[in-house]
């Protein structure tokens, strides 16, 4: 399973961006995917994640700012990120685990975001 991720950039606080990971290789192993992200000095921590039926979980940080979306179809998952803050710039990086409550398995290269006050 190879994942790639994009979307990422500068933006001023309050602005807004929307990060996509499309997924290749064994689809069929692919459950939960998400975004983890890791600022410099700080230990890489989960953001959101969705499971194939459609079921979200996020971090208190995001919650009501960050959407999580999926595409089954076009195996891609989209995080919308609003109100962004100078506290979410790090690099996110998509991820795939290969069952419920499985740790991340697959991952993508992290794409940076940037949030300037």
């Amino acid at each position: 399973v190879q994942l790639q991720a994009s979307g990422g950039g500068l933006v001023q606080t309050g602005g807004y961006l929307r990060l996509s990971c499309a997924a290749s290789g064994f689809i069929s192993r692919i459950n939960a995917m998400g975004w983890y992200r890791q600022s410099p000095g700080k230990q890489r921590e989960l953001v959101a994640s969705i499971t194939r039926s459609g079921r979200a979980n996020y971090a208190d940080s995001v919650k009501g700012r960050f959407t999580i979306s999926r595409d089954n179809a076009e195996n891609t998952v989209y995080l919308q990120m609003n109100s962004l803050e100078p506290e979410d710039t790090a690099v996110y990086y998509c991820n795939a685990n290969e069952g419920p409550g499985q740790t991340p398995k697959y991952w993508g290269r992290g794409t940076l975001v940037t949030v300037s006050s």
